[in-house]
């Protein structure tokens, strides 16, 4: 990967062509402060440095605060087992499960930890090597996230069928998203691959907004006693310790013949006891992935609907290189509209067919 954009003529631009700092006098030292930090950065536009850190900054935390995950099975309060949602670790202890969580944890930590790395333009400029390893190295940590994700999804808050489709299409428009930045960049189509990569990075920033939904639907949904789900008891069983007191409260898990999965009717209330509260998770869960899925995807259309001028930018850089690895036609060897649809042949700004 070699190019990946949040930033705005921050590569290959000449000195003559950057802003300078003393372009303005900024008055605020509070601006000129900011106004430093995200030009050593190469960030050339206040606002790309300002999303930078807000959604790089967001995934990094995310990913930092959930390393202790790594700890499946430990004692320990942070580790994966102790601070699940009630229930979960019934079915993530043992089997397929277990290896699909691991396996999703194990990749995509570190993918989260490595990405925002792609996306701050001195690196691309200055270390251009490591960029190039850091992009391969977390392409293939997403596929393989990818793969553990959907050997856990039958189990994940309940496994629900809309749980489930929204997994596999996330799974999907992430990995294919990823494999599409690869194969353009290969082409040196530079502009298709910010587009791709942008797009593969935002779907995988999903999973934060999905969890801030999810609680706030949970805690909504509580207000009333219209919601519930059900569960086996085994997995109540797991969250109340004693068979006495699951039978107490779920009686059908105390009737002649039932076993550990013989479901039980649980309401949800994400403020009530730890049963109500997984409940209430589960309820949520499959609607928060959609609606955070939705937001995700139109919103890096937005973006790259926004920027325009990066988009061609990069594209005379891709038709001078492609124009030198002598790939044709130069400007939309990769996956452009021109080639591939009806648009009109994309042409060179003639300054640069010219050079």
């Amino acid at each position: 990967m070699e190019l990946s954009a949040l930033s705005t003529k921050a590569t290959n631009v000449s000195p003559s062509h950057a802003p300078s700092t003393k372009d303005k006098t900024y008055p605020n030292r509070f601006i000129r402060l900011w106004r430093r930090i995200y030009l050593r950065m190469g960030f050339q536009r206040s606002y790309n440095g300002t999303m930078f850190i807000i959604f790089a900054g967001a995934i990094f935390g995310f990913s930092l605060a959930r390393l202790p995950y790594l700890n499946i099975s430990g004692s320990a309060k942070s580790s994966f087992a102790s601070s699940i949602a009630p229930g979960e670790w019934y079915w993530y202890s043992k089997g397929i499960y277990r290896i699909g969580i691991t396996i999703h944890l194990a990749t995509i930590l570190p993918v989260g930890l490595l990405m925002g790395w792609q996306f701050i333009p001195v690196i691309r400029r200055k270390f251009l090597l490591f960029h190039r390893i850091n992009g391969y190295l977390i392409s293939a940590l997403v596929v393989i996230s990818n793969v553990g994700a959907l050997m856990a999804a039958r189990r994940a808050f309940g496994g629900s069928l809309s749980t489930q489709a929204g997994s596999g299409v996330l799974a999907i428009i992430s990995t294919v998203s990823i494999a599409l930045a690869c194969y353009n960049i290969k082409q040196l189509q530079i502009d298709q691959h910010r587009a791709w990569m942008l797009r593969a990075m935002f779907y995988l920033g999903t999973i934060i907004t999905m969890r801030i939904i999810m609680i706030l639907a949970a805690l909504i949904i509580s207000k009333t006693s219209f919601y519930n789900t059900t569960m086996t008891c085994g997995e109540l069983l797991t969250i109340l310790d004693t068979s006495e007191k699951v039978n107490a409260s779920y009686p059908s898990c105390g009737e002649p013949g039932a076993t550990v999965h013989t479901l039980a009717i649980v309401q949800a209330n994400f403020g009530a006891q730890p049963e109500q509260l997984a409940s209430a998770l589960r309820v949520t869960f499959g609607m928060a992935l959609w609606m955070a899925l939705f937001l995700h995807a139109v919103g890096v259309e937005v973006y790259l609907g926004l920027t325009p001028g990066e988009n061609n930018r990069l594209r005379q850089i891709s038709y001078k290189k492609q124009l030198e690895r002598g790939l044709s036609p130069a400007g939309s060897a990769g996956l452009t509209s021109d080639r591939w649809g009806d648009a009109e042949p994309w042409q060179p700004r003639k300054e640069v067919a010219e050079k």
